[in-house]
């Protein structure tokens, strides 16, 4: 009799266990942890760093020498909620360039480099929007996700490091997906194709800096097909920075 009751808690635990929340609601509880980070406006500086085919044009951008397998600059990265970002790349002995997003519509200052335009678009839209209600913002996100070529109804379990994520979109690999951590409801990774077809994989790593906190990642990384192509690190955060509107 007791070897039956602990067989039937372990298979209570294991269902339990496998519970996947469906879309709807993983979109709502993302949303409503946003809305818990209380910020108007943020400045995060940090690191750079450029991998493969993206220090051509990073350098090219940026003025730097390209002959080598990996490139560093300065970042910024700027947010106003809702929905004004910018992400700025400065060379300590060359050019500044910037890829901004303000309203939904992007905006180059300089030579476009690819992955930081990528990198402004999803932390813009997944971590400085705001909505009226959660049930607004579910249906924001899910016509954005949408937008990517993601169907965010369909869900399942996996891991990402280590931690458990609930994964938004088919199964498989190279489909369009959205990743959101388990613990916590924050944006973890977002693989998707742009108009060109070219396959793109925004990660969101470590909400646990000293610096920003839960308003943004410790460090984001933009992975173009199956290559790492830049790694943005926050250094420093600053919530009472005065932006300027120019900048955005």
């Amino acid at each position: 009799m007791k070897r039956a009751v602990f067989l039937l808690g372990v298979l209570v635990a294991m269902g339990a266990g496998a519970y996947v929340l469906p879309g709807g609601a993983i979109m709502r509880r993302m949303v409503a942890a946003r809305e818990d980070v209380q910020f108007s406006a943020l400045k995060a500086d940090g690191s750079l760093h450029f991998y493969g085919p993206a220090v051509k044009e990073a350098g090219a951008a940026l003025g730097l020498p390209t002959d080598r397998p990996e490139l560093e600059a300065d970042g910024s990265v700027y947010l106003k909620v809702p929905g004004r970002c910018r992400f700025e790349a400065k060379a300590r002995e060359g050019n500044t360039v910037a890829s901004v997003m303000s309203g939904g519509r992007k905006r180059v200052e300089g030579s476009e480099i690819p992955a930081l335009s990528e990198a402004v678009q999803q932390v813009c839209a997944l971590l400085a929007s705001r909505w009226e209600s959660a049930v607004e913002g579910r249906e924001a996100v899910e016509t954005y996700l949408r937008s990517l070529g993601i169907e965010p109804r369909t869900t399942s379990l996996a891991r990402f490091g280590g931690d458990v994520v609930y994964v938004l979109g088919q199964q498989g690999e190279g489909k369009p997906q959205f990743w959101v951590y388990k613990e916590g409801f924050r944006p973890a990774r977002l693989r998707y194709k742009d108009a060109k077809g070219t396959a793109w994989d925004v990660r969101f790593l470590d909400y646990t800096s000293p610096a920003t906190g839960e308003m943004l990642p410790r460090s984001i990384e933009v992975w173009r097909g199956d290559e790492r192509v830049m790694r943005f690190t926050v250094l420093t955060g600053d919530t009472r920075a005065k932006i300027a509107d120019t900048l955005l």
